[in-house]
């Protein structure tokens, strides 16, 4: 069979791979802590469940959407204005069906193939592989454990700057749970007016943040919406990873731009799930503090067991994610992440797969109870892998 060339450079995607090992693992009866995946394992909120299955029983619901419902869009207005002080029109508005659904599209109606697209090494792959779709040219650029994981703009060259159409950004950042101030993003601006480039801000984990961190918004800075727009997800912060609900906002020609292009793939988000969004954004939000408390706890319980058994893996700011240096006896993440999944079942993310510069990292998912991360440490402890 002929395959394009497109296909034939993507490799099987990591978590397929872990997961195959954890199935040889479990046949062989082993308990497995499988860290690597970052699906919440927290419950949605009653009130948002109840709106979705009443929307559901009603037969008017199963038709096209083709958009928003009024009552959603206003309810993200709300939601931004409440939560992040920014006030936005219902045309800088639009939904997708998750935001890496959204981020592997984005590109396409922005850029020519051989176009510059900047994404972060390391980052999460989908930053990566959506401009890769597109036919684009990737700017891959670095962020340093000297600087804490964050940008520093000199890193760019300004012929570099000057070719992007796009460069996409995301704090708290996925893999290394690392947040940036408010000044970072007034520089982001500043660079972006000064090369000509769209910024996409990928902002899933800003309510997830530790130690009294709050999770800001790129469109709280002056004049962000003229160079760009912000993904925002309600999979981690509401626990609805599975109802697939993500929201484009900011730049009015970018999100009607895209939005055109979206028409030609897309139909609109389900109604029963733009009901049970709407609920989510205008209701309670004891919920959003609770999972704040709960990744917190189980943030502490890792990297500070983790420094007890002599492994110096520094507190995360924020995301579900723990970022960690792997011990210097070995050669690669990847070998790191096979001899730990054999001689304790634990399983993390090797590194690399967020980019070339992850290499020496390993990526741990905050998806299970602090008890089963307290027995995670322990078995690492034991291994003898550490020292």
């Amino acid at each position: 069979m002929r395959f394009m060339r497109l296909g034939e450079s993507v490799e099987s995607n990591i978590f397929n791979i872990l997961n195959a090992r954890k199935r040889e693992l479990a046949a062989r009866g082993v308990d497995v802590i499988d860290l690597s995946i970052g699906t919440p394992d927290f419950e949605p909120s009653e009130h948002v469940m109840r709106a979705v299955a009443e929307a559901a029983s009603k037969p008017e619901n199963y038709k096209y959407s083709l958009r928003n419902t009024d009552g959603l869009t206003a309810a993200v207005q709300r939601w931004y204005d409440r939560r992040y002080g920014v006030k936005l029109e219902a045309d800088e508005i639009m939904s997708v069906s998750g935001s890496q659904e959204g981020i592997a599209h984005v590109c396409f109606p922005f850029c020519r193939p051989g176009d510059l697209v900047l994404a972060p090494d390391p980052g999460y792959p989908i930053f990566s592989f959506g401009p890769m779709m597109a036919g684009c040219e990737l700017g891959m650029y670095p962020l340093r454990p000297e600087n804490n994981w964050v940008l520093d703009f000199a890193d760019i060259p300004d012929d570099v700057a000057d070719r992007a159409k796009i460069m996409i950004v995301s704090y708290p950042n996925n893999p290394t749970g690392v947040s940036a101030d408010i000044s970072f993003y007034e520089e982001l601006v500043a660079f972006a007016k000064a090369h000509d480039i769209i910024v996409l801000h990928d902002n899933a984990y800003s309510d997830l943040t530790f130690d009294g961190r709050r999770g800001i918004s790129f469109l709280s800075v002056p004049g962000a919406k003229e160079v760009g727009c912000e993904f925002n997800s309600l999979s981690k912060t509401y626990n609805l990873t599975g109802m697939r609900v993500s929201f484009l906002v900011g730049n009015r020609d970018v999100v009607q731009k895209f939005f055109a292009f979206r028409s030609q793939i897309d139909y609109g988000m389900f109604l029963p799930a733009q009901a049970g969004a709407q609920a989510a954004l205008d209701g309670p939000q004891e919920l959003v503090e609770q999972n704040r408390a709960g990744y917190e706890e189980r943030r502490n319980a890792l990297c500070g067991g983790l420094r007890s058994i002599g492994w110096d893996v520094p507190d995360t700011d924020g995301t579900m994610f723990v970022w960690a240096k792997i011990p210097e006896k070995f050669a690669s993440s990847a070998d790191f992440v096979i001899e730990m999944m054999d001689k304790t079942g634990v399983i993390c993310v090797p590194g690399t797969s967020f980019g070339e510069l992850g290499e020496g990292y390993v990526r741990f998912a905050l998806t299970v109870p602090a008890a089963r991360l307290q027995e995670a440490v322990r078995r690492i402890g034991e291994s003898g892998l550490i020292r």
